[in-house]
């Protein structure tokens, strides 16, 4: 027994290793920096400055906006959630019909999901401004259909579609990873039950698929809710996301600030994830017909 304790330590050892320097050591920096000031003083001020203070974008016709950085949070989590849900509804019967196809189907389909992965982010980004922009390949299309032409560059529209193009595979894969793993039993069980196609899903796969959904809206919502690339080159750099505001004050080299934004930030969701951990821990498991 003891000698398979050792093993089983030393075996978790590299990954405790990376995990205290990679995870646990910066969210020790970001916490340091976020109550102290510029002379490492213990202060509230950077906590005290974000739910006050207010920070201005001026975007490419000269107006000027100010937001408090509470709207900021607000329009940042709004945008996260709307990607958040749409890669949920496109991503969860996808996950089940890769999960019900034949394994080599399953393999082709995940390398078809994962490709743009392959590819850099800023490239994929990019890739979206060419389809959208006013002069852009969509457009295109539809003058030369005869439609008239849409403004979607510089629309939180826009933004969404690249948040959801970026991320859509972080719903697939625990998705498709827990439904593979479903028994086919069960769900001919519910069937010789009576239970209809509506009433399997309800009461059988989504119960115990929970833990994939939790899982992917955790991997797409965090990114979301923090991302700062895809706003300011889809938004036209008219939408001022939190991601904006933290990259702004470090560009600026207020570090402290930058750091007791992303502190706020880390606790909020980690406070919204446990509370729908929470949730999903006491949702009765499936099978209960």
């Amino acid at each position: 027994m003891k000698r398979d304790r050792l093993i089983r330590r030393l075996t978790l050892a590299p990954y405790g290793t990376w995990a205290a320097l990679f995870i646990v050591v910066p969210l020790v920096f970001v916490a340091y920096y976020a109550f102290t000031d510029n002379s490492f003083r213990f202060t509230l001020s950077n906590i005290t400055r974000f739910f006050t203070t207010t920070s201005s974008v001026t975007d490419e016709a000269g107006t000027r906006e100010v937001h408090t950085y509470l709207l900021i949070f607000w329009r940042s989590l709004k945008l996260a959630v709307i990607s958040t849900v749409i890669c949920l509804l496109m991503g969860y019967p996808l996950a089940y019909i890769i999960s019900r196809a034949p394994e080599r189907t399953q393999t082709l389909i995940i390398t078809f999901i994962m490709i743009p992965m392959w590819m850099n982010f800023l490239i994929r980004t990019y890739a979206w401004m060419t389809i959208l922009q006013d002069t852009g390949i969509l457009n295109n299309f539809l003058a030369a259909i005869g439609l008239p032409r849409v403004k979607i560059i510089g629309t939180e529209t826009a933004v969404v579609i690249g948040m959801v193009y970026d991320y859509f595979p972080y719903m697939v894969l625990p998705l498709y990873s827990v439904m593979a793993k479903l028994d086919v039993k069960l769900l001919e069980a519910a069937r010789d039950l009576g239970c209809s196609g509506w009433g399997v899903l309800k009461r059988v796969i989504f119960p115990l698929s929970l833990p994939g959904v939790l899982n992917g809206v955790t991997m797409v919502l965090i990114p979301s809710i923090s991302t700062f690339y895809i706003s300011q080159k889809l938004g036209d750099g008219k939408f001022f996301l939190i991601g904006d505001a933290i990259e702004g004050q470090y560009t600026a080299n207020n570090l402290h600030f930058a750091a007791a934004i992303a502190f706020i930030l880390m606790v909020i969701l980690l406070v919204c994830m446990a509370l729908l951990r929470r949730f999903v821990d006491k949702t009765p498991e499936g099978g209960a017909l």
